[in-house]
This record gives structure tokens, C-alpha cells and sequence, in this order.
């Protein structure tokens, strides 16, 4: 899973010319769901999104605080095309999670971020529409967040045969 976590003094998300929802200060986060993400994936982000120290406190010190400290909201959007791979200059999306698996899987995201802070504090825009996200970046700051993917078990690859004269080389180099 991909996250990039931008620190704004507001955001806001249209589709067909239509303010569907904004947020003040606080941060916008476009999230890509690969395929191969598992719930580990989802709590790490959700975590990383909420503890971040991205925010000054009172003193002005830089880099002290997190959005729930400061009682900021979160603008969130599903934005499968981060999870792009270039076949030379044409952009390939077979990594992203199928959307109506990615759908349930954003949409549980949003209900952690609402768990573990406040859900009147977590917006969205609208899941597969075509949308225009307008960003006011504070800073800027951006920081592009990827969670450790969950392990796929890996195939058994056949033994090589090993070269009993190699060995005795190896050994008499120690």
C-alpha cells in the first residue's frame, strides 16, 4: 500500500463541478491498494497517517506534533494509479487491487482512522469517480509512505549442486 500524506492548510475534493467534501487544516491523503496488501498493510498506514509528527506546537518547535494533537481533520482519497508501473512510457495498473475488493478494503481504512481518532474528523471523496482534488499544501510537506507488503510464501526453488571443489576453495581461504 502507498500513501502520500500531504500537510495542508485545506483540501478539498469535486466531481462534476460539485464540492463533495473539504476539510480546513489537517492533512489529504491519496491512497493506492496493491493487490498483494493484507490487513498489516492497512493498520500500518492507518497508524502512520495518525502519528506522524508533521505539525509545529505551540512554541513554534517544528515537526513535535501529529493530526490528533492538533485536533486537525483528514481528507482522504482512493487513488489506484499509485500503484502505476511504467511499461516504458505507458503506465500499467495490473499491481492495483481490483476495485471491488479495493473498495471494501479503503472503505475499512476509513473506519480505522475513525476508530483510533475522531469519525466526524475523517472525510473521503468518492470511490471510483472521476474527481478533481484541489490542495492547498502547507509547507510544502509531502511524504510518500509505503507499508512493508505482506509476505507472499515463497516458492522453493530447486538445489543447486553443490561443487565440492568449491567448497574445499572456501575453506582454505579462512
Amino acid at each position: 500500500m502507498r500513501a502520500i500524506i500531504q500537510r495542508v492548510t485545506k483540501a478539498s475534493v469535486s466531481v462534476n463541478g460539485e464540492v463533495i467534501s473539504s476539510i480546513g487544516q489537517g492533512l489529504c491523503v491519496l491512497i493506492g491498494i496493491s493487490r498483494k496488501d493484507g490487513p498489516k498493510d492497512a493498520e500500518y498506514i492507518v497508524r502512520k497517517i495518525l502519528n506522524l509528527r508533521l505539525f509545529d506546537d505551540d512554541e513554534g518547535k517544528g515537526w513535535k506534533l501529529n493530526v490528533k494533537d492538533k485536533n486537525f481533520e483528514i481528507l482522504c482519497v482512493s487513488q489506484f494509479t499509485l500503484q502505476c508501473v511504467l511499461k516504458g512510457n505507458k503506465p500499467d495498473f495490473h499491481e492495483a487491487m481490483g476495485s471491488e475488493l479495493s473498495k471494501e478494503f479503503y472503505q475499512q481504512i476509513l473506519n480505522d482512522l475513525g476508530k483510533n481518532y475522531d469519525a466526524s474528523k475523517i472525510k473521503d471523496g468518492q470511490f471510483g469517480a472521476y474527481m478533481q482534488v484541489n490542495i492547498e499544501n502547507d509547507g510544502p510537506v509531502t511524504i510518500e509512505l509505503n507499508s512493508p507488503q505482506t509476505q507472499q510464501p515463497q516458492q522453493k526453488q530447486p538445489k543447486k549442486k553443490q561443487d565440492n571443489k568449491g567448497a574445499e576453495e572456501v575453506s582454505e581461504k579462512k
